[in-house]
Formats: structure tokens, C-alpha cells, sequence
């Protein structure tokens, strides 16, 4: 007897098992009878012991942190996410790390998480310095970076914040404000809405000179500052999504964690601290628990990050999570995946690292570094890729809920160019036929053109700009 097992066979055989439907509503390609006739093996038992070596889970038996971490059939690829090739799914929630180091570098900038919820809903956590390269690489489109989230107002958590608040306006987050969202501090002053308040100062010049171009609402604030001590107090709660906090020991009063719970489904980042047992009060039952870490080799660290001994050692103790205590943590959590971000990812410390993190845990666990580590999480999956992103990559163009408005309005500016700048060093501009070739010069626009707001129907705007759907689709009789 013959039997033929080759790859497209094991493949098939693997895919019925795993739904559940072998033997059922095979494809057309598969014909049982007429290949056991011509004396090939199609056995339904045999075949599953060959495609799953005979376990009686119905699958491969291999490895001890594996059960439930595997990929989803949509996914694109297995191994690596390529942006704005996959769709977030209807139940599923997208964790992408942004940014992962306190200390900005090629490869990692500063701390930033983004979770895309399956009905759309998206949120970020903390902005740190460089993080924005890494959203425009993935395809975010500045005008839908919203929603943020800050655990703590340490500079490598917020930097990037100016930057979004500013150009975000400007690349059509015209009809909503910033939202920022985070904690109340000891004093007024250490809270959240003092320091969005004097950063809207800081930015009074550049507010000035952007408003020449169409803003609208785009340099509104909506900022929501919660008691940092309402342990377990809501921070958010709308369409289904609701985020909870806690405190966080942190040198300062006014750090706090985060935990995001959606269908079913949760997930937790502490953002900065101490080990701390409202963590494993409020993150329990999360799926994807996120915390920072620390690696304790500080004599090694100084002589490869230049930071001395004595200031890491106590920076550690006072603020920081220890590789043993984010261990600690996770088996007490138990999620269905562990990661450690806000940490050097270097090769003389990440297996001492992982050393003391299995010491207490030994679940699923992944680094959250470098920089795009992308998690797939469902009810039943959970997936941890590597994102490749472009080395220079092209921001995206703005996306607009078109069919909410009926169109695209694009306000007018509050501002005239010629208001704000005196008249004496325009005249000082080199004309443009002098510079441009003969024969050829673009048609300039150095004033805004109208001083009214400006309405293009729907089935006019072209459909990169739509956040969902399209012409073709709204015209549909």
C-alpha cells in the first residue's frame, strides 16, 4: 500500500483538526474514496496521528508555556506584521510597543504603548521621546493619534505629547481636541492638567504661527484628571471600554497603572514603580499584563550606559521594578502573557534578565522590546510578532469619518499670514521666477485662499481619506 504524506496533506489534515472538522466539509480538491481506490492511505486516525504525532489534544505536544499562545488564521504572517496589511478583527484587541527604553536610542524610543480595540477604539499609553517616529512608520495617521493616556509626567513618558498636540491639529484633527488623560498630583501643579496647561503655553509661538493654517478645534484640550489616590476609580468609560487605575510607588505621589477592559478581554500596564500589591489586586484576570523593569547589574551598566553605579542602584530601589519582583508579579497575575517594556534590550543583559523574571514565573512571557513588538489578543489566541516598519518612512495621509459628516470640512484658519508677520521680510523674500527655471513655476498659495470654511461632498473626497468605507460604497444605490 502506498501511503503519500507530503506537505499540502499534512497541512490540510492539520487545518481540519484544529477547526474541529476533520472529516467534514472537506474541499472539493479532497476526494477520501477515490484516493483510498487508488491505494493511497487516507485513514482518518492514521492521518491525525501524523499530523499531530498522536496526542490526544489533537495537536503537537511541545514546549511549557504554549497552550493558548498561537497564531490567528488572519494573520498575514506568523513570524512578522507588516502595517497597513491587517485589519484589527471585530474581537480582537492589537498591542503594539511604540516606544520601550526610558533612554531614547535607535531601535527603542520612549516608553509608549498602543492598543487598537476590534471596534475600532484605539488608546495609547504614555508618549515618550522619539515614539512618534514609530506610530507614522506603522501607518498611524497623525489626526487619529488621540486618546492618551499618561501614567506618570516624567519627560520619557510625555515628550512626544507637544509634538502630537501640534501637528496632529495641523494634519486635520480638525473637529476634535486632544484628550489626555492622567493623574492628579500632591499639588495642583503636579498634575496632569497644570502641565498640559503650560505646555499649551510653551507652544504660544508655534500655536501662532500654525494657526495660519486650517486648525479648527484641532488646538482644543480635553484633559480628564483623576485623584491619583482612588485606587481602583474609573478613568474611562465609553463604548463598551473601560480603564481603571491605582497608584504606583514612584518616587513622587501621582504615578498610577492602568488597566483596559473590552469584550472579555483585559489588558494591564503599570507604567513606572516599585513592585506594588494594588497590582496584583487590580491587574488580576488580565489577559495581557505589561510592567516595567530593571536589570540589577548596575557595575556592568555604568561602564555601557555611563550611569553610575550608586544613581542606578538607588534609582532601582526607590522607583523601579526589579527582574525578581516582575517575576513575583506575573505568578501572582498569572495573565495568559507576561511582558517586561521600560528596559535596555541588550544582549549582555537580557538573559540575566529573563533569569531572574523565571525564577518566580514560568507562563508565557515576552519581552516588550524592542521597539514594535506587536500582540494579537482574542479569547481563545494570544501572538507575540516582530513589526517591520520602513527605515524612512512617509507619514500617512489624515483619515476622516466622511460618512459622519457627509463630507470633509476643512475649517478656515483663525489666523491671516500677513497679520502676524510684518511686511518687511516678505518683501525681503527672493521672488520665485528667479529661482524657478524658465518656463516653469508652480502655482503658489504663500495666503490661505478664502477666509470661509471650506465643503467637499463625499462622493468628491478621495478615498485615502476615509476612515472607513468610501465613495464607491456610499453611492451604492
Amino acid at each position: 500500500m502506498r501511503v503519500r504524506i507530503d506537505a499540502l496533506g499534512v497541512s490540510i489534515a492539520l487545518g481540519l483538526l484544529t477547526t474541529g472538522a476533520f472529516g467534514q466539509n472537506q474541499p472539493a480538491a479532497v476526494q477520501p474514496d477515490k484516493m483510498a481506490a487508488e491505494g493511497y492511505e487516507t485513514d482518518a486516525g492514521v492521518l491525525k496521528g501524523v499530523a499531530t504525532g498522536g496526542s490526544p489534544m489533537g495537536r503537537w505536544k511541545e514546549g511549557l508555556t504554549f497552550d493558548g499562545v498561537a497564531p490567528m488564521p488572519w494573520l498575514k504572517s506568523a513570524s512578522n506584521w507588516f502595517p497597513k496589511t491587517e485589519e484589527v478583527q471585530a474581537d480582537e484587541v492589537r498591542v503594539t510597543f511604540m516606544g520601550s527604553s526610558p533612554l531614547p536610542r535607535p531601535g527603542q524610543m520612549g516608553t509608549s504603548v498602543y492598543v487598537e480595540l476590534g471596534n475600532g477604539d484605539n488608546f495609547i499609553f504614555d508618549m515618550g521621546p522619539g515614539s512618534i517616529a514609530n506610530y507614522l512608520a506603522a501607518g498611524v495617521p497623525l489626526n487619529r493619534l488621540n486618546d492618551i493616556f499618561l501614567t506618570h509626567l516624567h519627560w520619557d513618558h510625555v515628550a512626544t505629547v507637544p509634538y502630537v498636540y501640534m501637528f496632529g491639529a495641523w494634519s486635520g484633527r480638525w473637529h476634535e481636541p486632544l484628550r489626555i488623560t492622567g493623574p492628579s498630583g500632591a499639588k495642583p501643579e503636579y498634575g496632569v492638567r497644570y502641565m498640559m496647561d503650560r505646555m499649551k503655553e510653551m507652544l504660544t509661538w508655534h500655536r501662532a504661527s500654525f494657526d495660519t493654517s486650517p486648525i479648527g478645534k484641532g488646538f482644543d484640550m480635553e484633559v480628564s484628571e483623576f485623584d491619583f489616590r482612588d485606587d481602583g476609580g474609573v478613568a474611562y468609560e465609553k463604548n463598551g471600554v473601560k480603564v481603571t487605575h491605582w497608584r504606583q510607588s514612584h518616587t513622587e505621589d501621582g504615578a498610577s497603572a492602568y488597566r483596559l477592559d473590552w469584550n472579555g478581554m483585559c489588558v494591564a500596564f503599570t507604567g513606572d514603580g516599585r513592585p506594588n500589591s494594588l497590582t496584583i489586586k487590580y491587574a488580576k484576570g488580565c489577559d495581557v499584563v505589561v510592567t516595567e523593569v530593571q536589570v540589577e547589574l548596575v557595575a556592568i551598566s555604568s561602564t555601557v550606559m555611563g550611569v553610575l553605579p550608586v544613581i542606578a542602584r538607588n534609582t532601582i530601589d526607590s522607583a523601579h521594578n526589579p527582574g525578581y519582583a516582575a517575576g513575583y508579579l506575573f505568578n501572582e497575575l498569572k495573565p495568559r502573557m507576561a511582558m517586561t517594556t521600560h528596559m535596555s534590550y541588550d544582549p549582555y543583559s537580557n538573559a540575566e534578565l529573563l533569569s531572574q523574571i523565571r525564577y518566580h514565573y514560568k507562563g508565557p512571557f515576552h519581552f516588550g522590546a524592542p521597539d514594535m513588538v506587536v500582540v494579537n489578543l482574542t479569547k481563545d489566541k494570544v501572538w507575540v510578532r516582530d513589526g517591520i516598519v520602513p527605515d524612512f518612512p512617509s507619514s500617512s495621509p489624515p483619515k476622516f469619518d466622511i460618512a459622519a459628516m457627509g463630507g470633509l470640512v476643512i475649517p478656515a484658519p483663525h489666523t491671516k499670514r500677513q497679520d502676524i508677520q510684518e511686511q518687511s521680510i516678505r518683501d525681503a523674500e527672493i521672488a520665485p521666477e528667479v529661482y524657478y527655471p524658465k518656463g516653469y513655476q508652480p502655482e503658489l498659495i504663500p495666503f490661505w485662499p478664502t477666509s470661509k470654511s471650506i465643503f467637499i461632498p463625499a462622493d468628491k473626497v478621495p478615498s485615502g481619506l476615509w476612515l472607513k468605507g468610501g465613495p464607491a460604497e456610499t453611492n451604492k444605490p
